[in-house]
């Protein structure tokens, strides 16, 4: 059986009144950057390596330009870890697709501000169904814009690239918005996760902004196999923690 979870030490409710939080980083690898010719092997891999959760980025073609899997792929993977499925939904109708990837075994699900026009009764049905909420902002998407919905929150996901393509350059601005998430979420149940561009080198500017969830897609899925995997991680994991 594979470590406890970030998740596995807080209750299934979404009710956050009672949430312990665990103090250390989270190193989610982003299996997009991973070889889908032998995906279940890759999880496994990253699983016995040290991944905390595993970043599963949902692509449908059109809120972003490429297609990813959808929740048979995921419900498959399930079986092969018990480590937190940690769901980014990049799609144009995030609500209907929401009871699929909850039945599918994703436990938290992140979805875009800019996909939602009912943010907050989009994010009540991530919590009827049982998950952890999510809300991903784009590099332009400002961090107030979640000011009225914190008390909504799980997670916020602060994209430090542009969507939709793995291996892209880390966009240095973002770390102001990263220290303003913050200040605003000071004294809640709040991770602070952020996707795009994380390396050994990037990682301790955003955990110093405030981050606490780092995915990392080429950065983690370079070498071959769990050994590599795990030196990848462990560097990340070091470089943020000092």
């Amino acid at each position: 059986m594979a470590p406890a979870s970030y998740l596995s030490v807080m209750p299934p409710s979404p009710t956050k009144a009672q949430t312990h939080m665990n103090d250390g980083i989270i190193i989610a690898p982003s299996i997009l950057a991973s070889d889908f010719s032998r995906l279940a092997d890759e999880v496994a891999a990253i699983d016995r390596a040290g991944a905390d959760w595993i970043h599963l980025d949902v692509m449908d073609g059109h809120f972003v330009p490429n297609l990813t899997f959808g929740p048979p792929v995921i419900a498959a993977l399930r079986g092969v870890t018990d480590k937190t499925f940690d769901a980014h939904l990049m799609v144009a109708n995030p609500d209907a697709l929401l009871d699929s990837y909850a039945k599918a075994g994703a436990e938290i699900i992140t979805i875009h501000a800019e996909a939602c026009p009912h943010l907050d009764r989009t994010l009540s049905r991530i919590h009827e169904l049982g998950c952890r909420a999510g809300v991903s902002l784009n590099p332009h998407t400002p961090a107030e814009s979640l000011q009225h919905v914190l008390d909504r929150l799980d997670l916020i996901l602060v994209m430090t690239v542009n969507p939709g393509f793995g291996g892209q350059s880390f966009i240095h601005a973002m770390i102001d918005k990263i220290a303003t998430i913050r200040q605003m979420t000071e004294g809640r149940d709040i991770v602070i996760e952020v996707d795009g561009g994380i390396t050994a080198e990037t990682a301790p500017l955003v955990a110093a902004a405030g981050a606490r969830a780092l995915v990392a897609g080429s950065a983690v899925f370079k070498g071959d196999g769990e050994a590599a995997y795990r030196a990848n991680m462990d560097a990340i994991r070091a470089a943020a923690s000092s």
